[in-house]
């Protein structure tokens, strides 16, 4: 990941935003990536499942989004064919994730914020 701290942020989520002012008022600055205007590669996908640790179909967004459409829901689809839904189509993601020096998450609670950022608990 570029950048000490990155947020992959949607402007419309409230959680997002909750997230990305807490980095700020903890004196961060981020590298702020609007994950649906600039969408993660399939590569930078699989990095940052390894970096949270998750499965691909942890990271899938479900609701508002082209989820049931694309038929992600499917037990049978694989890693490669979650990421590459998710490459292709990035609303599916969820958000947002957060790459700091001291970890990566799927800031769902947004509290968990809170557990990366210097000074905090975690």
């Amino acid at each position: 990941m570029t950048g000490e701290y990155v947020i992959w942020h949607n402007p419309k989520c409230s959680t997002s935003r909750f997230v990305l002012a807490a980095m700020r008022e903890a004196g961060i600055d981020p590298v702020v990536r609007d994950y649906q205007r600039d969408a993660p590669s399939a590569a930078e996908l699989r990095e940052a499942l390894a970096a949270l640790g998750i499965p691909a179909r942890a990271l899938l967004r479900r609701k508002n989004t082209p989820h049931d459409e694309l038929g992600l829901g499917d037990a049978a689809l694989d890693e490669a064919a979650l990421v590459a839904a998710m490459a292709a189509h990035p609303a599916v993601i969820e958000r947002p994730v957060v790459f700091t020096p001291r970890g990566a998450a799927l800031c769902r609670p947004k509290e968990k914020i809170f557990e990366l950022l210097p000074g905090q608990g975690g």
